[in-house]
């Protein structure tokens, strides 16, 4: 499958929040959908899923217009919501059902859950007797109940553990291998640069980069070399360094050339600069992030 977002313009009053977003994200490849606060990945969503209607612009999948009602969303929004009085089981069977399953397709589905998530023991005690980290874990669970084709995740990781991180991140990439359409959005960078193959930022309502995250890494790394120096603060080297534009990072100086990498790394030498650290450049996903956004707002 491959979904494509074509020039989506939504306005809240006067204000336009999205400018012409248009980005494609294809099955069994998992997208990190990224931004800042505010940047409009929640209100993009909300038009993907029909919560909102986009003033202009089409959801497109495999060349027809996207209808939400014709195939099996798994949605986790950003605002959580579930009954705090209510048991794990019956909410979960009860959020089944609202998507159409019989009650003991619910009741199956529900269970299977519980299990996965190693929640057996709770699963007829009210969500409130469970820690932070396990009511996130059923909140996820809804998402997955209908075994769906397009799962739409909204900060999954918000208040998980390491352990259960882990545990959903398996999860994620088993349905990715099952050729589902993913999409999740995060500020924890890390969980983005291990798990997605696609990113698309977005920054004030404009999309900034859509596409494959390691050809984006080598494409805004190239012609950069990572320099670090024994007897420099990277400052002082960075000043030294002056005609190859440098950038002082927490991992040293990030130098730009044409040049070969062994001819500069002569030219360094012959500055009577003792090398600690010399070798290519590859941007992590907050460098990229920080780069763009700064670009932008330039």
């Amino acid at each position: 499958m491959k979904l494509e977002a074509v020039n989506i313009v939504k306005h809240f009053s006067k204000k336009k929040i999205l400018h012409e977003v248009t980005f494609e994200v294809n099955s069994s490849r998992i997208m990190g959908f990224l931004g800042r606060n505010g940047a409009g990945k929640t209100t993009t969503i909300r038009c993907l899923v029909d919560v909102f209607k986009q003033d202009s612009g089409s959801f497109v999948l495999d060349g027809k217009v996207f209808n939400p009602n014709h195939y099996k969303i798994g949605y986790l929004p950003e605002e959580r919501g579930m009954y705090q009085k209510a048991t794990l089981l019956d909410q979960l069977v009860y959020f089944a059902r609202l998507r159409g399953a019989t009650r003991q397709e619910a009741l199956k589905s529900a269970k299977y859950w519980i299990n996965r998530f190693d929640l057996s023991d709770f699963e007829k005690k009210s969500l409130e007797v469970l820690s932070k980290g396990n009511q996130q874990m059923i909140q996820i669970a809804q998402a997955f109940l209908n075994d769906p084709d397009i799962i739409i995740l909204d900060e999954p990781f918000s208040g998980l553990d390491p352990v259960n991180a882990q545990m959903f991140k398996d999860i994620i990439v088993e349905y990715a291998k099952e050729d589902k359409l993913i999409i999740f959005s995060s500020h924890q960078m890390s969980y983005v640069e291990e798990l997605c193959d696609d990113v698309t930022l977005i920054n004030e309502g404009r999309i900034l980069v859509n596409g494959d995250l390691n050809t984006l890494k080598r494409q805004l790394g190239k012609n950069k070399a990572l320099v670090k120096a024994d007897n420099l603060s990277n400052e002082l080297l960075a000043q030294t360094l002056s005609e190859f534009n440098p950038e002082v990072s927490n991992k040293g100086v990030i130098v730009t050339s044409d040049l070969e990498h062994q001819e500069l790394l002569n030219l360094i030498l012959s500055k009577e600069i003792e090398i600690a650290q010399f070798g290519y450049y590859e941007p992590s996903l907050q460098d990229i992030f920080v780069r763009l956004v700064s670009e932008h707002h330039a």
